[in-house]
């Protein structure tokens, strides 16, 4: 008679329901598999006798009555049964690629190469992040090889079929393990999935269709960029044979400007001007970030810290109006004020100014 306590050795407790106990079981045999690096033979069989009782609702009902299960010929059942847990009522749900896909390399189910990523830091101008640029770098990088345009024969020659996998593409692989025959399915390291190899190989890339190399990007930098913002190019990083290339992403760094600051689309000065013309107006000769030159009227008594808009003469967005160059205005005081200077302050106050 078997006297294990099937719910203790899931993790669960005896009421847990069938969604419970499936997932318990699932846990546990990600954990101890055996080919997996850390994995228990032993716990991982334990694991699969307490699910193969406790998942089918008849053998449940006995354990739970009498402690052991039953088989056919009437006799008790520990569920010693090694791989046969896994036929039983209720594994069915499982997919068996989903749990063992990672141990024995799985099935690729179509999915296509991919390159990696490339990252970079561009630093551009104030100016520049506002009117937009254009950047060229250089990297060096696998890309796709320009004399045989990445399908690996050499000019002028064909592809024949791959003998390694007979033009399927991938390699099936069957062995023997304590579960069983298990049979999986991998590329064909021979023609990276193509199916086709090169009757002769190109001399440039020896028939790989990939070429490490330095090449020359053009990154095209939208007007109104802002900082830290991330320009991604579709395609523009490493190559692999038989697949698509990885994106390039070009992280944007602005320097910052001594006279502008940028709130949203506007940008912002500090405009100083002195108190004779906060008193009675005057004009003023300001450079805009695309170097003309406005001419700024002060009206007469303007306050402290006012500020003044010139119309979209700030950033420039495709597609819509540019923002507001807005102006702050500083009164400077003088620091000194000679005897004349004073008298006719004195009057100004004797006025009320």
């Amino acid at each position: 008679m078997n006297n294990k306590d099937y719910y203790s050795v899931l993790g669960i407790e005896k009421r847990s329901s069938k969604d419970d106990i499936k997932k318990a079981f699932r846990k546990l045999a990600h954990k101890y598999h055996p080919d997996k690096k850390g994995g228990d033979e032993a716990k991982f069989k334990e694991v699969n006798e307490a699910y193969t009782v406790l998942s089918d609702d008849k053998k449940r009902a006995e354990y739970d009555t009498y402690g052991h299960v039953f088989n056919g010929a009437g006799g008790p059942q520990g569920g010693h049964g090694g791989f046969s847990g896994f036929q039983g009522q209720g594994f069915e749900d499982f997919d068996l690629g989903d749990i063992f896909g990672d141990f024995f390399g799985g099935n690729r189910r179509g999915r296509v190469r991919r390159g990696r990523d490339i990252s970079i830091d561009l630093e551009i101008t104030f100016k520049d992040a506002v009117f937009g640029t254009e950047r060229t770098v250089l990297l060096n990088k696998t890309s796709v090889c320009s004399a045989c345009k990445g399908n690996g024969a050499e000019e002028g020659t064909q592809m024949e079929v791959c003998t390694t996998c007979n033009g399927k593409g991938k390699i099936h692989e069957t062995r023997q393990s304590f579960l069983g025959t298990v049979s999986t399915t991998r590329e064909c390291g021979a023609c990276y999935g193509a199916g086709q190899i090169p009757k002769i190989k190109c001399k440039k890339c020896g028939g790989l269709g990939i070429d490490k190399g330095q090449s020359e990007i053009k990154i095209k930098i939208p007007s109104g960029i802002q900082n830290g913002e991330m320009i991604r190019m579709t395609g523009m990083g490493e190559a692999v044979s038989n697949g698509i290339a990885g994106d390039l992403y070009a992280k944007i760094h602005v320097k910052k400007h001594p006279q502008f600051n940028r709130e949203g689309n506007d940008l912002v000065m500090d405009l100083n001007i002195k108190l004779t013309d906060a008193l009675l107006g005057a004009e003023y000769d300001i450079h805009a970030i695309d170097d003309k030159i406005i001419k700024l009227k002060i009206p007469a008594g303007v306050a402290v810290g006012e500020t003044l808009r010139v119309r979209e003469k700030g950033v420039p967005i495709d597609g819509k109006k540019a923002g507001d160059l807005m102006i702050k205005l500083h009164i400077k005081m003088p620091l000194k004020l000679s005897r004349s200077v004073k008298k006719i302050v004195e009057e100004l106050k004797k006025e009320g100014i």
